[in-house]
């Protein structure tokens, strides 16, 4: 079983969920971000939160059990 890594805490499978909704996906994800202190990921979260990030996020929650991080440092 996978950690609680990604949407508060929340297991997996309610990350998922809120995973699928594009408007909650792109809140939590930026929200993920700036509490993780990475300002410019979740800077760039906000603005291009849509479309491609969504869909990888999608497939990262699906296969690893958290979103996509474009910028891990």
């Amino acid at each position: 079983m996978a950690k609680n890594k990604d949407y508060f805490g929340l297991s997996w499978i309610v990350s998922l969920i809120l995973a699928i909704i594009p408007f909650t996906s792109w809140i939590c994800g930026a929200i993920t971000r700036f509490k993780e202190g990475k300002i410019v990921a979740g800077i760039l979260r906000l603005l291009l939160g849509w479309g491609i990030i969504w869909l990888l996020d999608l497939v990262f929650m699906i296969m690893k059990h958290e979103i996509c991080r474009l910028l891990p440092c």
